[in-house]
């Protein structure tokens, strides 16, 4: 059967777009949809401040008017810039397994990429390195996070049979909650609090806590940008993300260092893990979506890590001790067992080496793939 693409351009369209994998992965263990008013948002060009640098377009398959597949692509001038790297993104990337379906909707996205001048198509990967990026290769019987994609083993056998190779990959590793933290980092936080004047910040309310999140992404900006396919956040950005992601943070799961004048050195996000409820909800947050949330962040056996940064010349001196016993303290009063640590890359060794000390699996691993066209 005739493969028909059709380029979303309205909302209603765009809406039946975010909402393609609910069908196609329905009553999967393992998949968890993102939140629908996120990929909303994102994916907007009225709403996201990121397509002030970017041009995105969105496909849709179909096949007797059926939807049996999707697919975006970024053109992102500040990548382009930073890397000096002429490539089309693409992401937000599902099909039925069907070879004529991933291979319509990439060579649209591959034509695309020509008229622009691009010289390679590269994903997945969203408008910053802070949406959902690479494709899974490796743990498919594992549940998926917030903030990462599942996919079919299909995906990426496709992926090849379509002249797309491995341009790097991302680990996930499932840590065990330890009994009682490991001596060598209980006795590392307390030297290193001593040596630099550190200390843990105390912060109780939410709104405490957004008086510190520009600060946050500051750090973040700068830590974050030799890492593979980042990009500065703007001001506006940064607003955004704070409206996404903050509201649902508890201050308790986000351990700040600061030293003797206040500066904020370096910190954790991290959160109760959402999956279970996010699959309860169906991406949703009405009608009884967002209960779903609040029963997970109040009582949960899993967290999730998401972000760590600290400044560079703190870096080696053994500061994360103190964001790990912050952390393995508020872990130990809610009754978490299993943590994960969502994806890090695999050239990363600094924070891989940090695990060495926990009873812990590599259990995911996802991949950018790459074509040169």
């Amino acid at each position: 059967m005739t493969i028909a693409l059709k380029e979303i351009t309205s909302l209603k369209d765009l809406r039946a777009f975010i909402r393609f994998p609910l069908s196609l992965y329905r009553n999967h263990p393992c998949y968890v949809p993102a939140l629908f008013v996120d990929d909303y948002e994102t994916l907007r060009r009225d709403k996201n401040p990121a397509f002030e640098d970017c041009q995105a377009r969105y496909w849709m398959a179909y096949r007797d008017n059926v939807p049996v597949g999707r697919i975006a692509a970024i053109l992102n001038r500040k990548h382009i810039e930073k890397w000096n790297q002429p490539y089309m993104r693409f992401s937000w990337f599902d099909f039925i397994d069907d070879p004529a379906v991933p291979e319509a909707l990439l060579e649209t996205v591959e034509n695309w990429a020509r008229e622009e001048g691009m010289e390679a198509v590269h994903g997945p990967l969203g408008f910053t390195d802070l949406d959902r990026e690479g494709m899974l290769v490796e743990g498919f019987n594992e549940l998926a996070t917030l903030s990462t994609f599942y996919n079919y083993p299909y995906y990426p056998q496709h992926m090849a049979r379509l002249g797309y190779v491995k341009d790097i990959d991302w680990m996930e590793y499932e840590i065990s909650m330890p009994a009682e933290p490991p001596e060598t980092i209980a006795k590392a936080a307390g030297i290193v609090a001593k040596r630099y004047g550190l200390k843990l910040l105390e912060v109780k309310k939410k709104k405490e806590l957004l008086a510190y999140a520009p600060e946050l992404f500051e750090i973040l900006n700068e830590e974050y940008q030799h890492l593979y396919g980042t990009v500065p956040l703007s001001k506006k950005q940064v607003d955004l993300y704070i409206r996404q992601y903050f509201g649902f943070i508890t201050p308790d799961f986000v351990p700040i260092v600061v030293d003797g004048n206040g500066k904020m050195i370096a910190f954790g996000i991290t959160l109760p893990s959402l999956s279970r409820a996010l699959q309860k909800g169906r991406g949703e947050l009405l009608p009884f979506g967002f209960l779903h949330l609040l029963k997970a962040l109040r009582k949960n056996d899993r967290a999730d890590l998401y972000l760590v940064a600290i400044r560079k010349e703190y870096q080696g001196r053994g500061v994360n001790a103190l964001l790990m016993m912050k952390m393995f303290e508020v872990f130990r009063k809610m009754g978490i067992q299993k943590i994960e640590t969502n994806p890090e890359l695999e050239t990363n060794q600094a924070v891989q080496t940090q695990w060495k000390y926990f009873d812990k699996r590599q259990h995911k691993r996802r991949r950018i793939f790459i074509k040169r066209i």
